[in-house]
């Protein structure tokens, strides 16, 4: 009876045991799945911010460009001024 009472000792640990490594695994996964959003995250993060430079770029080009438009517009002013004189 003794060796009876030992082998269900011994299950019985096994069993919490192999419930306490299934918890374990599963925390795991659960924080690798986490960890991986995360990176996705941040990797759209990434691009989100890359397209935004180039926005900014396109903006700043369409800024000179209005700025050298408006220039010339000054000096044709200046031009038509002095031909109506």
């Amino acid at each position: 009876m003794a060796a009876g009472g030992a082998a269900d000792a011994q299950a019985r640990f096994g069993h919490s045991v192999k419930g306490l490594l299934t918890d374990k695994v599963t925390s795991c996964g659960t924080d690798v799945i986490a960890l991986t959003k995360q990176v996705l995250k941040g990797s759209r993060s990434a691009e989100s911010l890359r397209k935004m430079a180039i926005i900014t770029t396109h903006l700043q080009y369409q800024q000179e460009a209005i700025q050298k438009n408006v220039e010339q517009s000054s000096n044709l002013q200046d031009q038509l001024s002095h031909l109506l004189k």
